[in-house]
């Protein structure tokens, strides 16, 4: 690969990481994903998981490049899942029909619905798959996803306006709170805010903020 073909993956996977970030907050109960499909060089279609959590960002890229998908490159920020729980058509299976031959990938996903499957169904369909481009980058995207994957809780941060959480978590500082985060966590939020106060001492005091 050339130093030009690093630096526009770079740019490309950059891009689709800022499309997923100002999505962040909107897309629960899924997390914002994004999806950049470029073609010589170009951006043919972009696009990032949707508000409510559905389409999801693959199945509007593809479609949308139309013929340019051909041979074309896809950056998405998360590992497309390689099924999903509805049974509806899976992200992987959304860029393979449109024809991408090659496939950058900057977190892979932990969940049941993909843990490496995405990329094994697109190498097993002949596509070219790279993972880890910017990861740190992507990081902030999915902390609260995977903080949920292990533990069954959502993340918990202090913020003075919300901007990029799921929801505000409120409950008594006296209430039971491992429980009630766990009770959001199953519901599929992955990150709440709580301002500063008795409520995120008491959080502090359990283990339960993340700082």
């Amino acid at each position: 690969m050339t130093p030009r073909q690093v630096s526009d993956d770079i740019r490309f996977m950059g891009r689709a990481i800022a499309l997923a970030r100002a999505r962040m907050g909107q897309t629960w109960p899924n997390p914002a994903v994004a999806c950049v499909i470029v073609n010589d060089g170009e951006v043919v279609s972009e696009a990032a998981t949707a508000p409510g959590g559905r389409p999801h960002a693959e199945e509007q890229a593809a479609p949308a490049a139309g013929a340019r998908a051909q041979g074309a490159t896809a950056y998405v920020t998360m590992e497309p899942c390689g099924a999903r729980s509805s049974g509806r058509t899976s992200c992987s299976h959304f860029l393979m029909e449109a024809g991408v031959s090659r496939v950058v990938v900057a977190a892979v996903d932990p969940s049941p619905f993909a843990a490496g499957r995405g990329v094994e169904r697109l190498r097993k369909a002949g596509l070219e798959v790279e993972t880890g481009l910017l990861a740190v980058e992507a990081a902030v995207l999915y902390e609260g996803y995977l903080h949920r994957v292990e533990t069954g809780r959502p993340m918990v941060r202090i913020s003075d306006t919300g901007d990029g959480f799921d929801a505000r978590f409120a409950a008594s500082a006296k209430a039971d709170l491992t429980t009630e985060l766990k009770r959001l966590g199953e519901a599929g939020y992955t990150r709440v805010w709580v301002g500063p106060g008795e409520l995120a001492d008491a959080l502090a005091e359990q283990g339960l903020l993340t700082l």
